[in-house]
């Protein structure tokens, strides 16, 4: 079972990491992406560049970007766009 007791830096740290592996494909677009805050098990991003504009970008958010998140930090239960607010 996965340590729930995980400080702020510490998840922080892991969704950072995530962004990371994930942060080459994005770049080979013309995008990016920003880690904005982690709050209450829920992780802020902003998609950049291309990728904010993008037809496909809903799909980028919960196929690419949650999908990682959530391998590398799985205490985060949701992933939100915050362009999508």
């Amino acid at each position: 079972m996965e340590n729930t007791n995980l400080t702020h830096e510490e998840l922080v740290t892991k969704v950072m990491e995530a962004l990371e592996s994930i942060r080459p494909f994005l770049n080979k677009d013309g995008g990016d992406i920003e880690l904005v805050d982690v709050k209450e098990n829920k992780a802020y991003v902003k998609l950049l560049g291309t990728c904010s504009s993008c037809h496909i970008s809903h799909s980028t958010m919960k196929l690419g970007v949650e999908s990682t998140i959530k391998q590398h930090a799985p205490e985060i239960l949701e992933v939100i766009n915050i362009d999508e607010i």
